[in-house]
């Protein structure tokens, strides 16, 4: 029997779930295959999954704010499913602190104040009223710990900071995943778990569908490519990546989880925190545990890895990100047991993600995507949903691109933006905060 659908989804992280909902509404049978067993298992189940309004473009902070709304209002958007159990979103907050590295938020401030984002100024001693267990001097320029200075402040204060009211995190960000796979079986979409595609399929220089390892071909009109750090495989397979100007690789990444400090509770008490004078991004986990990542700096090396063959041990970037954090938190519990994530990410060239068509016509990708864009899955689904009716209408999306209406901001973008052709954006953070 010859299988056949409307589209195939290569992926069924968050990103992937998401667009088989969009099109499934739209009428389309869709099938999502995942070599992973369950929905949401890879790079999304690893994901810090915060939800945040801040961005260095325009564009970033336009789908982030629209993101923010869908999650504000995440069950009905899914919709009526049978699961008791639903992704929560812990609408705690987010500070910036304004430093030198991200030019005092002067550009995110304008951008906030133009697509009416709410948010408030603190001074230090507000920062300090919030967060009684900080330090707010500098200990700027970000230094490696066998760097002598590390850990020494300069004898100055931090200009403050900014409060985003409209920002959090999603408690578990797996089960959003699976929320997304259950409202579009809802309305007849299908998942595959377990498989893995080793060939696109192509039928007079257009996508005709993929083949499994195991030999089975699922012949489809469209392709769509949201395979996570496995996106650039995908793409030689498609025969796309020569043709493309931003490009996709696997990184490797270490989120490091730790005990509050004494007498605080940081679960219940703090909010996500953007620190590039230290280099850290930080959030609360479960069980009063703080949750820390890494802003990229340049003094760090950046492993890209083969997805299929790497390290997934902990190193001493661990460790790294623990002390710069204690930097900040004096009292920062800083034990000798490792505890937290090794992932990967899918990162572009400007760590902007890529929603677009491809030179071979049906095959689309939604990739680049890890680390920035979890928060904008839901608006992800609807960009590519409608991208694809689209170009598979007749339109030529490199020609004349298309333009979306955000929905609950009332806002117009172009997703020209997103395109695999565009230059190396200059203003982009070049780091996981996009």
């Amino acid at each position: 029997m010859v299988k056949k659908y409307d589209a195939i989804i290569i992926g069924a992280g968050v990103i992937g779930a998401a667009i088989a909902f969009e099109l499934s509404k739209k009428g389309w049978k869709t099938l999502n295959i995942d070599k992973n067993p369950q929905a949401g298992y890879g790079s999304t189940s690893a994901s810090c999954s915060i939800i945040r309004v801040h961005y260095s473009t325009f564009d970033g902070c336009a789908i982030a704010y629209e993101g923010y709304h869908y999650w504000k209002n995440w069950i009905n958007y899914i919709g009526n499913i049978k699961k008791t159990n639903f992704a929560k979103f812990v609408e705690c907050g987010c500070m910036i602190y304004r430093t030198e590295q991200n030019n005092y938020l002067s550009k995110i401030l304008n951008t906030a104040d133009d697509l009416s984002i709410p948010y408030e100024l603190w001074d230090s001693n507000k920062i300090r009223e919030k967060l009684p267990i900080v330090d707010v001097h500098k200990f700027s320029p970000v230094k490696k710990l066998n760097d002598d200075g590390f850990g020494e402040h300069n004898n100055e204060i931090l200009k403050g900071s900014v409060f985003f009211p409209t920002a959090g995190y999603i408690n578990d960000p797996q089960l959003s995943a699976q929320n997304l796979q259950e409202a579009a079986e809802r309305i007849g979409a299908d998942f595959l778990f377990n498989s893995e595609v080793v060939s696109i399929m192509k039928n007079n220089s257009k996508a005709e569908g993929i083949v499994l390892s195991n030999g089975t071909k699922i012949f489809s009109k469209v392709v769509v490519n949201v395979a996570g750090p496995h996106s650039m495989k995908i793409n030689k397979m498609a025969g796309v990546e020569d043709d493309m100007n931003i490009k996709t690789k696997a990184l490797k990444v270490e989120v490091s989880h730790v005990s509050s400090p004494d007498k605080f509770n940081y679960e219940s008490d703090a909010f996500v925190v953007s620190d590039s004078d230290i280099a850290c991004y930080s959030r609360p986990e479960t069980g009063n545990h703080i949750l820390i990542g890494s802003e990229d700096p340049e003094c760090d090396d950046r492993i890209f890895v083969d997805p299929d063959d790497w390290d997934d041990n902990f190193s001493e970037q661990w460790k790294t990100q623990v002390l710069r954090q204690a930097q900040r938190y004096p009292n920062l519990p800083v034990s000798s047991k490792v505890k937290g994530v090794v992932s990967l990410y899918d990162v572009s060239d400007d760590w902007i993600p890529i929603y677009d068509k491809s030179s071979l016509p049906g095959f689309y990708m939604a990739i680049g995507t890890s680390g920035n864009q979890y928060k904008n899955a839901p608006v992800a689904g609807v960009l590519m949903s409608n991208l694809i009716e689209y170009c598979e209408n007749g339109n030529n999306h490199d020609k004349t691109p298309l333009s979306i209406n955000l929905e609950f901001i009332k806002r117009e973008i172009s997703l020209k933006f997103y395109s695999r052709n565009r230059e190396i954006n200059k203003e982009s953070s070049m780091s996981v905060l996009g």
